[in-house]
Formats: C-alpha cells, structure tokens, sequence
C-alpha cells in the first residue's frame, strides 16, 4: 500500500556518459544536470512502482531541482528519495543526492499515476492528429 514516508536509494558512478560535456547540457566534464534528474526520476518511480495495481504506471508531470555542486567524473553520486504526499493520483517527492563531499542536489517531483492502455492511447491519438495537420 502507497502511504507517505517511503524512501528510497539509488546511485551511480559519473561516468563520461553522464557529463554535461557528453549530454550537452554545458562543455566540462562533471554530472550533468539532466543525468541528475533521469537518476532523480528513476529512484522515484521505481520507489512505488511495486506498489501499484497491473497495468498502472507512474509518469513525472514536474520537477523542480536545485543543482548546487559540481561531481567530477568518476565519483558516486546517491539519490535518496521520500514519498511525502499523496493527492488521489498525484505523488509528490523530496529528493536529494548526495557524493562523498556532501549536497548535490535537490527536487520536490510530482508524478502521476495513470492506466498504461489508456495513457498509450492517448499519447498515440496525438500522432495520428499530428498526420492530420
């Protein structure tokens, strides 16, 4: 059962495929911003997703994030995360992640969970109003 308070931990090691150099979210060689919120967003998602119905997903509607410190290539960054409201569908997260130093980052990030047959039908009737423009 989905109740406030579950928390969850990932990490990862900054690897060049993670740099704002490789992402082109900037030119040197440290954790990317965007490689911080896909870490951030993960760690969410997979914290309920055992905890949903067959056939339910969870998808991030917003995030709001504070990178406050630059992790140079090679080191390890941990993502922890708390579920800390539930609004009917909407789940919402305080977010931190960590290196060895200290602070990295922060995020309060909102998803939403959705029927995946629904959701997909949805995502594809945009396509096919898009062929129609």
């Amino acid at each position: 059962m989905l109740t406030t308070g579950l928390t969850g931990s990932q990490t990862e090691r900054v690897t060049p495929d993670r740099t704002a150099a490789s992402v082109g979210s900037g030119l040197l060689p440290v954790y990317a911003t965007p490689a911080m919120i896909a870490l951030m967003e993960r760690t969410a998602s997979e914290l309920v997703a055992p905890f949903l119905r067959e056939g339910e997903a969870t998808v991030g509607t917003s995030i709001e994030v504070k990178h406050l410190a630059a992790t140079p290539e090679g080191m390890e960054v941990r993502c922890q995360c708390v579920l800390t409201a539930i609004d009917r569908r909407r789940l919402t997260f305080a977010i931190e992640v960590f290196d060895a130093v200290g602070l990295v980052g922060t995020a309060t990030h909102d998803r939403f969970i959705v029927d995946t047959a629904r959701f997909m039908a949805k995502a594809a009737s945009r396509r096919e109003e898009a062929g129609r423009l």
